[in-house]
């Protein structure tokens, strides 16, 4: 079965699952509520947005992502294959991510990549869709998973601002690697994406974020 996070129901189950397993969750849930869903559009441009996003800051990752709506609507293969690096350069993208957007476009229409039906796909299976696109590394497609496709149990063990909210609230003298954090969320399955939800909405805390930002 694949288990879907829809709604702020499906949030709260996990939420008692994982506070009656760590009591320190319990702690961030009385500090500051359940953490908000978190869902975004799935389909092509919901990974363009995620590619976009990475290593930027909110606030330039959106400029650069309205621009990119803007001159390449609607946002399908044809209107990016049609456009040189240079120019979705010229949009905001570096060279890496203006070849991972040409990479998407040309997986999506020859139908290497079935985007639109990656949600029929278990987990596993729709990770390896994923990374098999130039481009696209685990946390892309960890990202994806979760945002998008709200899967329950995606753990996103790469994500630096995960690792950080991790060490934190766990007392850890540093931030903890891939494999330490593997080891960390195995005891919260099949709600990982709840506990990643938790301590993103405890790193933005401790950064003095708002907790509403998509």
């Amino acid at each position: 079965m694949i288990r879907i996070i829809a709604s702020d129901a499906d949030i709260a189950e996990g939420l008692t699952y994982l506070t009656c397993r760590e009591p320190r969750f319990a702690d961030i849930v009385g500090r500051l509520g359940p953490p908000p869903l978190r869902r975004a559009p799935e389909g092509l441009p919901g990974l363009l947005r995620i590619v976009t996003e990475q290593m930027l800051s909110l606030k330039a990752a959106d400029a650069i992502w309205r621009r990119l709506e803007r001159e390449l609507h609607p946002l399908d293969p044809p209107a990016i294959l049609r456009r040189r690096d240079k120019t979705l350069m010229k949009l905001g993208l570096s060279g890496a991510k203006a070849r991972t957007f040409k990479a998407l476009a040309r997986a999506v229409s020859d139908g290497r990549l079935p985007v639109d039906t990656l949600s029929q796909h278990h987990d596993d299976e729709a990770t390896a869709r994923l990374i098999a696109i130039p481009g696209i590394g685990p946390w892309t497609a960890d990202i994806y998973l979760l945002s998008c496709l709200g899967r329950s149990d995606v753990w996103p063990i790469g994500d630096v601002a995960l690792q950080a909210a991790a060490a934190h609230a766990f007392g850890l003298t540093e931030r903890p690697g891939s494999r330490d954090m593997t080891a960390l969320g195995e005891p919260w399955r099949p709600w990982r994406a709840v506990a990643a939800r938790l301590l993103w909405a405890h790193y933005r805390s401790l950064k003095g974020l708002s907790q509403t930002v998509v």
